[in-house]
């Protein structure tokens, strides 16, 4: 098996989490700004597919060099073995981005780099005259630019990786996947611990603690660009597939609940449950916020509420945030994360973080307000 440089591509604020996801599969990763990079074998592009829960989507880098000049793009460019990736009939669309470079056209830097690969595939496949018939699989090659500095990469996942395959209906403001996967792991909560999302809409967040809580890949339900790559052979996506068919733990008893105030949402959350296959293991239903109890204890409640960016909505998300903060406040051994974009939301839930992490949703920039309960004793029978 041939060495590719990988990139697994992140949200700002989370980098560090999808390198942790990385080295639990056995990569030794450096982080950088929206990406973590490491090598690794086509097994690893299947597997970082398969199990990555907070990356955005996986690259291959084929090169990486300065340009300020068109003339050094097309060169440096077709310098590369583009033939060792790309067949003689690959379709390969370019797309670009350019920041802080002399290079600042992206049409222009597309073309050019389209027509480098070409002239490379030509020499590679000995082809001195005609078209190469781009009627093959789909080779989706970026160039990006940034500070004069050319990154050359073909995508591995075609389709985000947020997209696991069970949403079937969402809200108004639906939670990215790879986001809810990644405030679940910035709590303790483990299988044994009940988990509650007071806010669940499609049911995003739930859904993600119950794959979570079976070990269960979350691209499990999916398919990716690169298993139509000749390289990227039906055997490694096979043995990728079976890796985590066996590590699935599917008898894990779990305390999962989704509550929303909207009726049409608690339907929705149990059709993507449902398509999830995970149906039977979260409990949804209709509640209001303010009467949340619970006998339980030790439990983990995540929320992402209203974040009143409305100017007419802030008087009615301020009062919510109140009486949750009344409805937490029995809550001695729970630990509570909520994540919005209100600078005020500890002023109104009356108390001060734990901590506060820095997230964004989507474009949005927001807090992640962690209130940390006691540690659960520990269990030695």
């Amino acid at each position: 098996m041939a060495k590719y440089k990988i990139i697994a591509t992140a949200a700002m604020g989370i980098e560090a989490l999808v390198a942790k996801e990385v080295r639990a599969l056995g990569y030794e990763c450096e982080v950088d700004n929206g990406k973590v990079i490491f090598e690794g074998d086509e097994l690893a592009i299947a597997r970082c597919n398969l199990w990555l829960r907070t990356a955005d989507r996986i690259k291959v880098q084929v090169g990486q060099f300065k340009a300020r000049t068109f003339d050094e793009l097309f060169e440096q460019t077709k310098a590369l073995n583009w033939g060792d990736y790309l067949p003689v009939d690959a379709q390969f669309p370019v797309s670009g981005k350019s920041v802080k470079s002399k290079l600042f056209s992206v049409s222009d830097c597309q073309s050019i780099v389209k027509k480098a690969i070409v002239d490379s595939m030509k020499k590679h496949y000995n082809k001195t005259t005609g078209w190469l018939e781009e009627t093959g699989s789909t080779f989706k090659i970026e160039v990006a630019l940034l500070k004069d500095v050319a990154t050359l990469t073909i995508d591995a996942s075609g389709a985000g990786l947020h997209k696991r395959g069970y949403r079937v209906g969402q809200g108004e403001a639906p939670l990215k996947e790879t986001l809810a996967a990644a405030l679940i792991m910035l709590t303790p909560w483990n299988a044994d611990r009940p988990f509650v999302d007071v806010f669940c809409g499609s049911g995003t967040i739930a859904i993600e603690a119950a794959l979570i809580g079976q070990n269960i890949a979350p691209g499990f339900n999916r398919d990716f660009l690169s298993e139509e790559w000749p390289w990227m052979s039906a055997s490694i996506w096979d043995k990728a597939r079976e890796e985590a068919e066996d590590l699935a733990n599917y008898d894990q008893v779990l305390d999962i609940a989704g509550h929303d105030i909207d009726h049409r949402m608690v339907k929705v959350a149990e059709q993507n449950a449902f398509e999830a296959g995970l149906g039977d293991l979260i409990q949804f239903k209709q509640m209001q916020v303010r009467d949340f109890t619970t006998p339980k204890e030790y439990g983990i409640i995540i929320g992402n509420p209203p974040y009143g960016e409305r100017l007419s909505d802030r008087p009615s998300v301020e009062k919510m945030y109140a009486e949750m903060g009344e409805a937490f406040s029995k809550l001695d051994t729970w630990s509570i994360y909520m994540l919005t974009s209100h600078e005020q939301f500890e002023q109104y839930y009356g108390k001060k973080a734990t901590k506060k992490r820095k997230l964004f949703n989507g474009f949005i920039k927001t807090d992640y307000y962690q209130y940390w309960g006691p540690r659960p004793p520990r269990n030695d029978q």
